[in-house]
């Protein structure tokens, strides 16, 4: 059965570009949980809950990453995405993403076995992650990399948190921002490499919107995320984080 995109006419690649640009209003930059945190509103027990829920996330991007490989057929771009599984597992000793984050947890004392555990995972967290993981293994690969464009949005945010972390934290060791100084120096570079990708596949109007439409769905996992942490922390859930 054909859909209205079918038959209507595909965007110019300019056209294209600035639907997915004009998602960012959508992006979880200016979430209330956010906001609390980046003007040093948590106390150690909510920052340590944000810090064991987001490792939930970061667990799961590599196995993401994996489904989108295992989905496409084109042998050139699972080349160019197999870096991103390595970038979080690590590789040769030299610790990934994953690792940097669980350095972060200790160094706002929490227990590494706790946060692997996974013991402290709020619900609404977890549904919000496993939604994304499995859009990724059934969705067409396009469409689940189309949702992380969301890297479009992110350097600016890593570099603003970092920032307001360290004055309003001074308690974490320095140590602990490896994963945040790591990651502000590529990820401009691979959400442009990204969206390349995706103008590049796009073929058809419903190729188009389907990309738009996962970005979308992506902007509501992360704002889910953090509804589930806004939620707990700021009702006094009083759920124990050591």
């Amino acid at each position: 059965m054909s859909t209205a995109c079918d038959t209507e006419t595909r965007w110019s690649e300019a056209e294209f570009r600035q639907s997915l640009h004009a998602l960012e209003a959508l992006y979880w930059d200016r979430h209330p949980f956010h906001e609390r945190l980046h003007n040093g509103r948590l106390d150690k027990d909510e920052l340590r809950l944000w810090v064991a829920n987001r490792w939930y996330y970061q667990r799961c991007l590599p196995q993401k990453d994996a489904a989108i490989i295992a989905n496409c057929p084109l042998p050139e771009v699972r080349r160019e995405w197999l870096p991103r599984i390595v970038y979080h597992d690590g590789a040769d000793g030299s610790p990934g993403g994953a690792e940097k984050w669980l350095h972060l947890a200790e160094a706002v004392g929490l227990e590494r076995a706790e946060v692997v555990s996974e013991r402290l995972v709020l619900p609404g967290v977890r549904f919000a992650v496993d939604a994304y993981l499995d859009f990724a293994r059934r969705r067409p690969w396009l469409e689940a990399v189309a949702s992380g464009l969301t890297e479009l949005f992110s350097p600016g945010l890593l570099s603003y948190r970092l920032g307001r972390m360290r004055q309003h934290y001074p308690w974490i060791a320095e140590e602990g921002f490896a994963y945040f100084t790591a990651r502000i120096d590529m990820v401009e570079a691979e959400g442009r490499s990204l969206l390349d990708l995706v103008v590049r596949h796009a073929e058809t109007r419903a190729q188009q919107q389907a990309c738009v439409d996962a970005l979308a769905f992506k902007c509501d996992v992360l704002s889910a995320v953090l509804d589930a942490l806004d939620y707990h922390t700021e009702a006094g859930d009083g759920r124990a984080v050591r």
